[in-house]
């Protein structure tokens, strides 16, 4: 990560929200797919477009803080070097967007990067787990993802989540630094300790977000993360 890369994602996303505010492009692309969500995901009765507009700006606003938090937290344990491809993919699918990315504009547009770059680090959290026992960072964007997988139809939907399954294979072909006496210190350290301190200064996209999640008896009333 650099900051002159973030600094332009940031910026991105700054124009965006200016389009956004003079065209209102994704809020009418919000608005014709509200009738047609699962009836897992719950709006507010009161004002649903505007909770659903809400929750994707910040969603999309998080990748960059995500990124952030994430060098800051692997260069003070020293394992920076391990993680460093994944977040600037992440960071690449904003700054050069794959193909398959939709051509809108604003905000609609960067729904479909955030989303990759949120997945990305989805998948990455969940193959050091399988592998370690326990997360690279204290986040669960599971659910969060599920609604704009929703949103976004499932067959684009999918299509994305490819894209990040051939990044995610090409980034552990190899999972030696697993073994790493760096990267086994980090495990050891908050295996022991929790997150309690960390996540203190960790983005919290769930934050009074006013929709929920009721996809069966685990997620019943599950807010979103």
């Amino acid at each position: 990560m650099s900051e002159s890369r973030i600094l332009h994602i940031r910026e991105s996303i700054a124009v965006a929200r200016k389009i956004e505010s003079e065209k209102h492009t994704l809020e009418r692309y919000l608005v014709s797919k509200i009738p047609m969500l699962h009836r897992a995901i719950a709006l507010p009765e009161e004002n649903p477009e505007s909770a659903l507009l809400e929750f994707v700006t910040r969603y999309i606003e998080h990748v960059p803080d995500f990124i952030e938090a994430l060098t800051a937290l692997t260069k003070e344990a020293g394992i920076y070097e391990y993680t460093q491809s994944f977040l600037t993919i992440a960071e690449d699918y904003f700054i050069r967007p794959p193909e398959l990315v939709g051509e809108h504009s604003g905000l609609h547009q960067l729904i479909d990067e955030a989303y990759l770059a949120h997945r990305l680090l989805e998948e990455v959290n969940d193959r050091v787990m399988m592998a370690c026992g326990m997360p690279l960072a204290p986040m669960d964007m599971t659910l969060s993802n599920l609604v704009i997988h929703e949103l976004l139809g499932d067959e684009f939907a999918n299509q994305l989540d490819l894209a990040v399954h051939y990044s995610i294979e090409a980034l552990f072909q190899t999972d030696s630094f697993f073994n790493e006496e760096s990267f086994k210190n980090y495990i050891i350290k908050f295996r022991k300790a929790g997150w309690e301190t960390t996540i203190k200064d960790w983005p919290c996209l769930a934050g009074d977000s006013a929709i929920s999640l009721n996809m069966s008896d685990d997620y019943a009333g599950a807010a979103i993360h």
